[in-house]
């Protein structure tokens, strides 16, 4: 296991910054997540650690020791890649064990670790079968395997389901959890799907234009995000603005229709004036009282709809309807909506940060 520090790293591109000054640190073991939108600069950095690309100026340490001037191949690292990236003339087995060879392991040992890599990826009753033969899924388990066989200090794993259908993602984001998991490997992984992230991850780090926006679990980032980019990256959410007012000694946000929030104990004390509200659709359900809206259009999708309504404002809000009724919603059907006002995120309207009180950073 490794852990990792970056500091004050900085990446240019014929003289384009693409990260200009970054600290981060990945503990022993952990599963550690780079997400962001293309463009962000989380492959950029991923291929720095890796050693497939300079730094301007920083450093990364290894376990304490800087590895700046390491090659790729010192740096006791295993690699998967998008395009997977196995030879095509071998099979399964000595693509696995084409790492081995390298390090001069053995023949026994080599056979006994490769065997143990392919149970380990469900692959094993593959082991003679050519890439050419194989689905998208096997052969990116097969890609899995070889990383993991060299038993490296680090995984670094760059969009690897990104090729896959929505099914074989699924299936492969949890096959790669538990060999992680089983190996105890610390392991960095990127990609730029938000449900994937939440799926495999102990801790994310959110970035955009080379910035490190958050980190945190799945559930901090989802649940208390730094700033608008973050709240908008993460799931879907719907945004509301409005006067943050003092009134009777309390701090109140007047959403219409009568409603309002008290959020005296949870903005931050010199919150004041325009305010934006994340809301969440799972903090959304049709009621009796609340705000009143037209619905706009409802999305079947078998164990529940997506519904959107619009506001008397021209607003829109987006929410989830478990309820099963027995029939969808009407286009210009009068829905009252009711707001979990405990789910709801507040933001400066114009520098997009938090303002709930303690908010990460």
């Amino acid at each position: 296991m490794t852990a990792i520090a970056l500091r004050s790293l900085r990446k240019e591109y014929n003289g384009q910054v693409a990260i200009p000054d970054l600290d981060l640190d990945i503990r022993d073991g952990e599963f550690f997540t780079l997400l962001g939108p293309s463009g962000c600069g989380k492959t950029t950095l991923l291929r720095m650690i890796a050693g497939f690309n300079s730094i301007e100026a920083g450093a990364i340490s290894f376990d304490g020791v800087v590895i700046n001037d390491k090659p790729p191949a010192a740096r006791n690292i295993g690699m998967v890649f998008q395009n997977y990236a196995l030879f095509p003339q071998m099979t399964a087995e000595r693509n696995v064990a084409f790492g081995l060879q390298t390090r001069n392991v053995g023949r026994d040992e080599s056979e006994r670790r490769v065997g143990e890599a392919l149970d380990a990826v469900h692959m094993a009753h593959l082991r003679d079968r050519l890439p050419g033969a194989m689905s998208g899924g096997q052969q990116q388990r097969v890609a899995l395997a070889r990383a993991l066989v060299i038993r490296p200090a680090l995984l670094l794993m760059d969009e690897p389901l990104s090729n896959l259908d929505a099914k074989l993602r699924v299936e492969m984001r949890d096959t790669i959890r538990e060999a992680q998991r089983e190996a105890g490997i610390t392991t960095v992984y990127v990609t730029h799907d938000q449900e994937e992230a939440m799926a495999v991850s102990d801790r994310i780090a959110v970035m955009n234009l080379g910035v490190v926006q958050q980190v945190g679990t799945p559930a901090e980032i989802y649940r208390h995000p730094a700033n608008r980019f973050v709240a908008e990256f993460i799931g879907k959410t719907n945004w509301l603005e409005r006067e943050l007012v003092d009134r009777d000694g309390r701090r109140l946000l007047e959403l219409g229709d009568g409603v309002a929030v008290d959020v005296t104990d949870s903005v931050a004390a010199g919150a004041a004036g325009r305010v934006q509200i994340s809301v969440r659709p799972e903090a959304v359900q049709a009621g009796s009282s609340g705000i009143k809206a037209g619905v706009v259009d409802e999305t079947f999708l078998g164990s529940h709809s997506q519904v959107r309504a619009r506001l008397a404002s021209g607003e829109t809000i987006e929410f989830l309807e478990f309820s099963h009724r027995a029939s969808l919603w009407q286009r210009g059907e009068e829905v009252t909506l009711e707001l979990d006002t405990g789910m709801l995120t507040f933001f400066d309207a114009a520098t997009g940060a938090s303002i709930i009180r303690g908010a990460a950073t």
